[in-house]
């Protein structure tokens, strides 16, 4: 199946999770919760990579929603491919996307999903500007 993604993404991270027998559900596959959760490890893990460690005083990233599309069904054993890309930074906010496939089973997507990000100003309970840093981390190279 073709997945669709903003034509302006860059790839930010891209890591590998085994399927675990206590994922799965009374019907012999993986709990639909547990997608969230495979996203949400890659998420975190790309964002340790970069350094962002959790500051509840200081400045943070939230995220303001989440989906997931379900293509295929995960079984147990095997291993989740989960690529994560980045798109639309804006004054405060930006887009992630990724993309779940099976190692044993490659460019077969089993599932998409995404999540809106905003920097957060978590003293003020307010968005504030994206740094530098995390703009030029999730801005994807100009076309050409």
């Amino acid at each position: 199946m073709k997945i669709d993604l903003p034509e302006q993404k860059k790839l930010v991270h891209e890591m590998l999770i085994p399927i675990r027998w206590g994922d799965m559900d009374a019907m012999g596959h993986i709990n639909n919760t547990v997608y969230f959760r495979y996203m949400e490890t890659a998420r975190i893990e790309w964002v340790n990579a970069m350094g962002l460690a959790p500051r509840p005083g200081g400045e943070a990233i939230v995220i303001v929603n989440a989906f997931c599309n379900f293509i295929r069904q995960f079984e147990y054993p095997g291993e989740v491919r989960i690529k994560t890309f980045a798109s639309n930074p804006g004054r405060s906010s930006f887009d992630t996307w990724a993309t779940m496939e099976r190692t044993d089973d490659p460019g077969t997507v089993y599932a998409s999903g995404g999540a809106t990000i905003v920097w957060v100003d978590m003293a003020a309970h307010k968005s504030a500007p994206l740094p530098d840093w995390l703009r030029r981390a999730v801005e994807p190279a100009p076309a050409g």
